[in-house]
């Protein structure tokens, strides 16, 4: 079936039912084009085909709005009965569609009922308000019906809870609305009740309706300003980098095609690439450089070069150095074809292009067969770089594939005359540093103490931390586990806390082959070296978790263990800038909250250092500390698509709640804000009485039902332009924006910072 309706175009107009003569006529073509792909042969809609349309995951729903399109109670729903019903659903008043809600509610007032057998919607959305069967049946709700319309809106909206948490959101939303306390709800109390909730009697909307909207002509997408001022404010440094870049590689190739002009075009076009190649091969190393890196962060340097997109420009080389490497190749086939062409020649273009022959080169004659060995394995790592086989599971691909580099380098040194001088700086800091991380991450092994497998396949290690890991919260290190694989290293994001002096956290999504095979091997119940003296250790491990301020609930998946493995880092990243922050704003999705785990432990640990309080009157206040915190404000989003997702932390999230909870709203120095995109909104007819439900027992409770924290999960995915409008109105100091997930939601908030002037800074590893 054709999609391509976007529920987002139906615009306020049209529900207020003020289409043009022209629109309502393309709506109806529209409309009969959808039916006929729908109905098929017969000519008319069975309930099957209208589930299979409808895409709902709930059949209940679908059955309640089938059987009120179904006006004439046929069975089966024709053109005037679905042409009648979206004209109200899509274009009739707020009341209108209150009022078939309030039909899909009241299960009494079923659609084949006899005593409403003989009504019909009428023509449109007026006629429907005078001929509603609202006066046959029951024209109430009980409790019992509105528990089994609340149990279905869960399953619509992916959220599991218990029973009774089931029957604690009915008698809340009930008790609400039944105003009158007859032991039902009526038309009246329940349009009362809606119209507690803003916004929600304007925007009421269907799934129903969507997929039958005929599609608006899309604008055409806007085009950010480039080198507006809000441009340039969040990418000077990685501007100017570029311009230097694209600056030196002009002045390097017209020197070495200067030098060589006697020698025709072709030869001056290849050594001029060859000269570009000499500084592109051996800098591209040094963009890797991890522990370099580390250490320039806490320097002046860090306010003036692109650290935060060495990876990005580690990619970029790799695109100029293939680029390059084609044409200086071509260029040199190109300079043999017309030597072989010379009537004096004593070499063929073969012999000129394979083989050592004509003695070209510096070592042996041995520039055109290295050359051509170069341009295989330069094309072999950029192929096995791609996305396409990193993303696939197929990490190890890229990984032994990139190991050619070294290859690449005696190859080159080989191939050029002059390479060697530009790789001497390089290749030294590149060889200490792998010295060095080797010396450091082999010195000893340390061992995973602790596993615990959580939902969504995330595997939670906790690592014995030895005494010489000093790292800063958002740092990540290199795993390796020789269980796993003998020779594969991973980068991993630390999730506890510097303040945390016996263990390291890492929380790993299985994702890939490496991160898969590690989830299942601690599925068996007495994993690798994890059997012997089993419960010395478990009394062990709990009494040290009940002296450790970060102790956490035992789940069920736990393991006691001591496997070996090996770490190399710490290694800093961008959220290195957050003390440096006056309001920062941290946005996490899905695992991505890893990196804003440690750092939110570290913020309130910093936090509550500061904060005094007077022993007689109670009276708290902020002292300044040489912590070098400037923070303000922080505000946390963490965005996830189901219910099960949000546990990963849920435990580290009530902590924080708990470390504030005196203080006022105003004053609260962190604020939480949860969304759960695989949740329907209020404004949609399927999840509105779920929505109000939650939100009145979490009024009641101090609570979210879904997470059991205090702060409400919200429906949906966040509206960035409210969110962002917000930040700015606190008026809490200068704003950075921290995020880690998507490169698509990356995007879309680089856009919105650039809109509202806040610098952003990306999560990359």
């Amino acid at each position: 079936m054709n999609t391509s309706g976007d529920p987002a175009q139906i615009g306020p107009e049209g529900c207020r039912g003020t289409m043009s003569a022209k629109e309502h006529a393309r709506w109806l073509r529209w409309v009969t084009q959808q039916f006929k792909t729908i109905a098929g042969e017969d000519g008319e809609i069975s309930l099957q085909e209208f589930k299979s349309a409808l895409h709902v995951k709930e059949s209940f729903f679908a059955e309640r709005f089938f059987a009120l399109f179904d006006s004439d109670r046929s069975g089966t729903i024709t053109l005037q009965e679905l042409q009648e019903a979206l004209a109200l659903l899509i274009h009739g008043s707020p009341m209108d569609k209150l009022k078939f809600l309030f039909q899909v509610y009241d299960i009494d007032v079923c659609a084949w009922q006899g005593a409403s057998a003989g009504t019909e919607w009428g023509a449109g959305a007026g006629s429907h308000a005078a001929s509603s069967p609202l006066g046959t049946g029951s024209g109430s709700i009980d409790p019992d019906e509105l528990r089994t319309v609340l149990q279905s809106c869960l399953r619509e909206s992916a959220i599991s809870l218990p029973d009774e948490k089931l029957d604690q959101l009915t008698l809340a939303l009930f008790e609400s609305a039944d105003k009158d306390g007859n032991g039902a709800i009526t038309f009246e109390e329940l349009q009362d009740e809606l119209q507690r909730f803003p916004g929600v009697m304007e925007n009421l909307t269907i799934s129903a309706a969507h997929w039958l909207v005929a599609p608006t002509p899309r604008p055409r997408p806007h085009r950010p300003r480039q080198l507006t001022r809000a441009y340039w404010h969040n990418h000077r440094s990685h501007l100017f980098c570029l311009a230097a870049y694209a600056g030196l590689h002009v002045l390097l190739f017209a020197l070495a095609a200067g030098a060589h002009s006697h020698l025709g075009a072709s030869v001056m076009v290849a050594k001029g690439c060859g000269q570009c190649l000499n500084f592109d091969c051996s800098f591209i190393a040094v963009l890797m450089l991890r522990r370099c890196l580390t250490w320039l962060r806490a320097t002046w340097l860090a306010q003036v070069l692109p650290l935060d997109q060495n990876i990005q420009f580690h990619q970029l080389m790799g695109y100029v150095v293939v680029g390059l490497s084609l044409v200086h190749t071509v260029a040199h086939i190109v300079n043999f074809v017309l030597q072989a062409q010379v009537e004096a020649s004593p070499f063929q273009f073969w012999e000129l292009l394979l083989t050592t022959r004509p003695g070209i080169g510096w070592v042996h004659g041995s520039a055109s067969p290295t050359g051509v060995a170069l341009l295989l394995l330069l094309l072999l790592m950029f192929i096995c770089s791609s996305s396409c086989v990193r993303r696939s599971g197929h990490f190890e691909v890229f990984y032994w594939t990139h190991l050619s580099y070294l290859l690449v380098w005696l190859l080159l040194i080989l191939h050029g005359p002059n390479f060697w001088k530009w790789l001497l700086v390089p290749g030294i800091l590149f060889f200490l540093e792998k010295a060095i991380g080797l010396a450091v991450s082999r010195m000893a092994a340390v061992c995973i103490m602790e596993v615990n497998l959580l939902p969504s396949k995330v595997t939670h290690l906790l690592i014995k931390r030895p005494p010489f890991f000093h790292y800063r919260p958002g740092d990540y290190l290199y795993l390796n586990i020789p269980t796993i694989a003998r020779y594969e290293w991973h980068p991993f994001t630390i999730s506890s806390a510097p303040e945390q002096k016996d263990t390291i956290w890492l929380h790993i999504r299985s994702q890939g082959q490496w991160t898969n095979r590690l989830y299942e091997s601690f599925k068996v119940s007495d994993p690798l070296d994890c059997g012997s003296k089993r419960l010395s250790r478990s009394v062990t491990m709990r009494k040290s978790q009940r002296l450790s301020k970060g102790s956490k609930i035992l789940l069920e998946n736990h393991q006691f263990c001591n496997i070996k493995c090996y770490i190399d880092g710490p290694y800093g990243t961008p959220t290195r800038r957050i003390f440096a922050s006056e309001h920062a704003v941290l946005i996490g999705a899905g695992i991505g909250i890893t990196p804003f785990a440690s750092i939110l432990q570290s913020i309130m640990h910093r936090h509550q250092k500061r904060k005094h309080t007077c022993p007689n009157c109670q009276h708290s206040w902020i002292e300044g500390v040489q912590d070098n915190m400037k923070l303000q404000k922080v505000d946390f989003i963490w965005i996830n698509r189901d219910q099960q997702s949000f546990e990963w932390f849920v435990s580290l999230l009530t902590k924080l709640e708990m470390d504030q909870a005196q203080e006022t709203q105003h004053d609260r120095f962190l604020e939480l804000h949860m969304y759960m995109t695989s949740a329907l909104g209020k404004n949609d007819m399927k999840a509105i009485g779920l929505q109000m439900a939650l939100d009145l027992l979490a009024k009641k409770e101090k609570k979210d039902s879904i997470t059991g924290l205090q702060t409400r999960t919200q429906p949906g995915r966040p509206d960035w332009s409210k969110v962002f409008q917000k930040v700015a109105a606190e008026k809490k100091g200068k704003v950075q924006v921290f995020f880690c997930g998507s490169p698509a939601l990356a995007k879309v908030l680089k856009g919105h910072c650039e809109k509202f002037s806040f610098r952003f800074f990306q999560e990359n590893f």
